[in-house]
């Protein structure tokens, strides 16, 4: 005859929550134990980043001239290596707009990068003249090494640069009539009042408005200006297009511009 085979009673709950915390236990310092061991593997010499490829645009700056500049600023090796710090430094590097970095297996930096393009000189209040590439975005750069010696001068409040470049570009080609070479100068005051230094020596006060408003004076003073300097057969030195109903002008011994009156006297 077979004897029946009793359950075990169970267990008490201290002792089985005893039980789960000392499993629970072992578990998170495996876990650890597993995590220290790989952040000392990362740490080693052989998982150092031994080569950094560099693509994208590179002829402001040699290959060799990038790597020195922002070889020193990267901190860590393939696995430690901070990706927006490694960015970073290549941004800082002359001309470099923008850096894409990527890790390639086992031991190398991709580095993808975009140059600032000059498309205009900034001027600031204390001489210190900058570049506006494409985007309308002012960067430190030797200005020297700009060979375009025909890029307009823009001067305004900060901040205004992208503003500024796109009027520029759209008055460029309304003012190509007057055959007075390229925009040489453009100027924004605090108060929204545009001004304009043509190559050679003209300045047009534009006044305010939206870019509709000056590029739509700009054309009718454009339209009608040969005009009145065909009629005194004189150069065409100042024109000031502020006026609501037409535009006052300083030509060579000629103006219609009134003086402002002066002062009484009490």
């Amino acid at each position: 005859m077979l004897a029946a085979t009793l359950p075990r009673p169970p267990l008490p709950a201290d002792v089985r929550l005893t039980q789960l915390t000392a499993h629970a236990v072992a578990a998170v310092a495996v876990l650890a134990l597993c995590a220290a061991a790989a952040a000392w593997a990362a740490r080693q010499p052989v998982f150092a980043v031994r080569s950094i490829r560099i693509e994208g645009d590179v002829h402001r700056n040699s290959v060799s001239t990038i790597r020195a500049n922002a070889a020193p600023k990267l901190a860590g090796n393939f696995f430690t290596l901070d990706l927006a710090r490694a960015r970073a430094a290549f941004e800082s590097v002359p001309w470099v707009r923008r850096a894409v970095v990527q890790r390639v297996w086992p031991d190398r930096l991709r580095v993808h990068l975009e140059e600032h393009r000059p498309a205009a000189l900034w001027v600031d209040d204390n001489g210190n003249d900058r570049l506006v590439n494409t985007h309308g975005e002012v960067f430190e750069a030797n200005v020297g090494d700009v060979e375009d010696e025909s890029l307009p001068r823009l001067a305004g409040p900060e901040g205004t640069a992208a503003q500024m470049l796109s009027m520029a570009r759209l008055l460029q080609p309304v003012l190509a009539p007057l055959d007075e070479g390229d925009l040489q100068q453009l100027a924004l005051s605090g108060r929204g009042s545009w001004r304009v230094v043509l190559e050679g020596g003209i300045t047009l006060e534009l006044g305010r408005g939206t870019e509709a408003d000056v590029i739509d004076r700009t054309q009718r003073f454009v339209r009608t200006i040969a005009q009145v300097t065909g009629h005194y057969q004189r150069p065409l030195l100042f024109a000031d297009l502020r006026h609501p109903d037409g535009y006052a002008v300083r030509m060579k011994g000629i103006t219609t511009i009134v003086p402002a009156a002066p002062a009484r006297r009490k």
